[in-house]
């Protein structure tokens, strides 16, 4: 697989070095993830280079960008088939993860998947954000908040922020036509506590796509207001 070289040198350039035993856990990951698509829809990506670089190497493009020495604890909102949560945990075995989602399926075979992987201080939870970010043992206490759903900015913000503890960031990973939804988004994610929106534009290896990582630092606490009653984000975003 000459590819999983290439991507092991253009990750060796932002200080990424995988050992043999991690690029087999993302063996492994990839396994799973395709025999399980086979009976609950995970992906719609699956084959294997596309799988390792639109997934697993789009995932880790986080760690070019952020100082990963001081981050120890990451949640990944929407999670959904654990990106770009568990390709983190996999590359930075001590950070603390915790994967939310709102499908249980999506869940259980997170849970399943972590403990077939060995990896330690992962947790796995089925909820909405709205509801887990006003949880006392959740809200404002992670370094770092990550988001690869398809929401807007402003909702996504809504989602992320009161998990972020001061100081903290949170980063959503977009498509490649974001300019919009960033000039749409800076006034509720100040309302939020958040400063600014910083924009780091790429391509992922064999021409596979444009992409964008938004690094959003968290300045100020977040009003109690926030997050609102579930479902009202996406009804009604924030402007």
């Amino acid at each position: 697989m000459d590819y999983r070289y290439e991507l092991g040198e253009q990750m060796s350039k932002w200080g990424l070095h995988l050992s043999d035993e991690q690029w087999d856990r993302f063996a492994l990951y990839f396994r799973r993830l395709t025999e399980t698509n086979q009976k609950m829809n995970l992906t719609a990506i699956t084959e294997e280079k596309e799988v390792y670089i639109k997934h697993f190497y789009d995932s880790l493009t986080l760690v070019s960008r952020l100082p990963m020495d001081e981050i120890d604890s990451v949640i990944d909102v929407g999670t959904g088939a654990g990106f770009p949560g568990l390709p983190l945990k996999i590359a930075y075995p001590r950070i603390r993860l915790v994967l939310l989602d709102s499908l249980k399926k999506r869940i259980v075979f997170l849970k399943e998947l972590a403990q077939e992987l060995e990896l330690e201080d992962v947790e796995t939870i089925h909820g909405r954000a709205e509801e887990t970010a006003r949880d006392p043992l959740f809200r404002e206490r992670f370094d770092l908040a990550t988001a690869r759903a398809v929401a807007k900015l402003n909702v996504l913000s809504e989602y992320c922020f009161p998990f972020v503890r001061v100081g903290g960031r949170f980063v959503a990973m977009k498509g490649p036509d974001v300019e919009t939804e960033v000039q749409g988004a800076k006034r509720a994610v100040q309302r939020l506590g958040g400063g600014g929106i910083h924009t780091v534009s790429f391509s992922l290896p064999e021409e596979m796509g444009n992409r964008n990582i938004l690094i959003l630092p968290k300045e100020n606490p977040t009003p109690k207001a926030y997050p609102r009653k579930p479902g009202t984000p996406l009804r009604q975003p924030l402007t």
